[in-house]
C-alpha cells in the first residue's frame, strides 16, 4: 500500500472530528440555531470551545492541511465567542448611586427560606427579583423577616412556575402593559432609589425553550424593552438563555450588558444546582444599560432550588 493510501483513513478521520465543531462554530457565530434541540445545545458552547482543541490536534497528527486550517478557524471562532466572559474590568461610575440586586429562581417556591434570608442579610440588596414565587413562599419569607428588611413589593405569585415578584427596600410603583403576556409573569416596577431618578426593574422569566415553547421563549425575549435614554433599566432573573443564544445577544444589542460578563464572571454556571451533577450552564443574569457601572457579581447556591442566586452590586448615574 502506498504512503498516500495509508494516510487516507487518518485524513478522513480528521474531517470526521473537525466537521461537527465547524458546524457548531458557524451556528454560534451566525446565530443560526433554530428549533428546540439546537437552541438547548447552544448553551454547551463553552464546552465545545474547550473541546475544539481535540480535532485540531487530530488534524495536525493526520497532516491534513485543509482540515487543520478549518480546525484553527473553528477553535479561534469558538474561543473568541467564549473566553472574553472570563475576563473583565469593573467599571463602576464615579459618584453614582449604589444599587444592589439579588435574583433567584425559587423552583416552585421550594428554595430554602433561611438561606435566602442569609443572603439578604449578608448582601443587603436594594431589590430582590424572585421567580417561581408561590403564595406559600411569600408567607414563609415574610415570617422569616423579609417584610421588615424589604417592605415594598410588587408580587404576582401563583402556585406554579409562573409566579414572580419584586421586593425592595424603597418604594416600588408597578408598571402595567410594558411587556406583553408571553410566558411566565414578569412584573415591572419603578424603584424609588434615593439620590436621583427612579430605576425600572423587570423580573425576567420566559418559558424554557423546550419543544414548542421555544417560540414563546423567543417571543418573550423579543418583548423585553430596549434600553432607554430616559430611564435606567435593570433586567434580572432566569432568562433560560445563555450568552451563546442569538436571541440573548439580540437583546444585549438593544442597549444592555451582562453584569457577570463585565467583571469576568460570565462563565460561572447557575443551573442545575443541588443535583448529582454540578451546575453546567449559565442562564440566570442581571442585565443593565451601558450607563450603569458594575462593581461586583457573585453566584450562590441555595438549597431547595435548581438555580443559583445571582448578586450584582451596581452604580447608577
Amino acid at each position: 500500500m502506498t504512503p498516500a493510501r495509508r494516510g487516507f483513513p487518518f485524513k478522513a478521520l480528521a474531517w470526521v472530528a473537525v466537521s461537527p465543531f465547524a458546524v457548531w462554530a458557524a451556528a454560534r457565530v451566525g446565530g443560526l440555531e433554530r428549533g428546540s434541540l439546537p437552541t438547548q445545545l447552544m448553551t454547551a458552547t463553552p464546552y465545545a470551545a474547550a473541546g475544539s482543541v481535540v480535532p485540531l490536534l487530530l488534524a495536525l497528527a493526520a497532516r491534513n492541511r485543509a482540515a487543520t486550517a478549518v480546525a484553527v478557524v473553528t477553535a479561534v471562532a469558538l474561543g473568541f465567542s467564549v473566553l472574553p466572559r472570563a475576563f473583565g474590568t469593573a467599571d463602576a461610575t464615579a459618584g453614582g448611586r449604589s444599587l444592589k440586586v439579588l435574583s433567584l429562581n425559587m423552583l416552585f417556591g421550594r428554595a430554602d427560606t433561611a438561606s435566602i434570608m442569609e443572603l439578604v442579610r449578608r448582601f443587603d440588596p436594594d431589590v430582590l427579583s424572585a421567580q417561581e414565587l408561590t403564595p406559600d413562599a411569600v408567607d414563609r419569607l415574610d415570617s422569616a423577616g423579609l417584610k421588615d428588611l424589604m417592605p415594598y413589593r410588587v408580587l404576582e405569585d401563583e402556585y406554579s412556575a409562573g409566579g414572580s415578584g419584586l421586593y425592595a427596600k424603597y418604594p416600588l410603583t408597578q408598571l402595567w402593559g410594558l411587556i406583553p403576556p408571553v410566558g411566565h409573569k414578569m412584573p415591572v416596577a419603578m424603584l424609588a432609589l434615593p439620590g436621583g431618578k427612579p430605576v425600572q426593574v423587570v423580573a425576567v422569566h420566559p418559558y424554557p425553550p423546550l419543544g414548542p415553547q421555544v417560540h414563546d421563549w423567543n417571543a418573550a425575549l423579543r418583548a423585553l424593552p430596549a434600553a432607554s435614554g430616559d430611564t435606567v433599566r435593570v433586567l434580572a432573573g432566569d432568562f433560560n438563555a445563555s450568552l451563546d443564544h442569538a436571541a440573548m445577544r439580540e437583546l444585549l444589542g438593544r442597549g444592555y450588558k451582562d453584569t457577570a460578563d463585565e467583571v469576568g464572571q460570565g462563565l460561572v454556571p447557575t443551573w442545575p444546582a443541588n443535583k448529582r451533577v454540578p451546575p453546567i450552564i449559565t442562564i440566570d443574569h442581571v442585565l443593565v444599560d451601558s450607563r450603569v457601572g458594575v462593581r461586583e457579581v457573585s453566584v450562590h447556591t441555595v438549597p431547595g432550588t435548581d438555580h443559583r442566586a445571582v448578586f450584582a452590586a451596581l452604580t447608577v448615574p
